[in-house]
């Protein structure tokens, strides 16, 4: 298995270790040689999750989607020069473009970092509780679970007779200044744990790759919220 690869085509290609210690952590997953990134980290300049792509891929990326789980500039920092560099389409919930389309300094957490977040135009609005995403097949999909922001999404991916849970910041935190909502978090994780994923890739805490191991993280946050 090539490095950072998590199932097959699903890779790590950004994160504290990987590309900046500011970024979240974000994946690509590979469908017959086009892919969809989940998330983008904080920095401006995408040029190190673009080159850790190419290496994982052994070819240059075909990125037809990035989809943001959530409206914090960690996750969404490279958005527009990924789009601008690959063409592809920047998707995210309904509940969070505002925040995006803005720029809003307070709810992207874009203040927490002393950086700006331009006002980010998105292509794809995701909308309701579950659906597909463009640029994948059907084994690609978005789960609404609202609580870290009014508009935080998960994405699951079945592949090999495996569920992989991408859980970006499912562990919090809940502020106000975010439009947080602890109670609707709990609603939210009780959904994902009903899922029983096999792997679990978290934003902050990295990879859970059996199914205990993944909802025993799930119940710890759930243990102390």
């Amino acid at each position: 298995m090539p490095a950072n690869e998590i199932a097959r085509g699903v890779f790590a290609v950004g994160g504290p270790e990987l590309s900046d210690i500011h970024d979240a952590y974000s994946y690509i997953v590979d469908f017959d040689g086009a892919q969809v990134m989940i998330d983008c980290g904080a920095a401006s300049d995408c040029s190190k999750l673009l080159a850790n792509a190419e290496r994982a891929l052994g070819a240059k990326p075909n990125i037809r989607t990035v989809v943001l789980t959530h409206n914090h500039i960690d996750h969404v920092g490279g958005a527009a020069a990924l789009r601008s560099r690959t063409g592809a389409r920047i998707a995210a919930h309904e509940h969070d473009a505002p925040a995006l389309e803005s720029g809003d300094p307070e709810r992207t957490a874009a203040s927490w970092y002393g950086a700006d977040f331009p006002p980010l135009p998105l292509d794809i609005i995701l909308g309701g509780e579950a659906g597909s995403i463009e640029g994948a097949d059907d084994s690609l999909s978005f789960i609404h679970t609202p609580g870290h922001t009014p508009g935080s999404i998960c994405i699951l991916l079945e592949r090999d007779g495996k569920k992989i849970l991408f859980g970006q910041d499912i562990h919090g935190p809940f502020l106000p200044q975010f439009a947080s909502d602890a109670a609707r978090w709990r609603e939210s994780m009780k959904k994902l744990l009903s899922l029983e994923p096999d792997i679990l890739c978290e934003g902050h805490y990295g990879f859970f790759m059996t199914k205990d191991r993944a909802a025993a993280f799930i119940r710890s946050y759930l243990d102390k919220v």
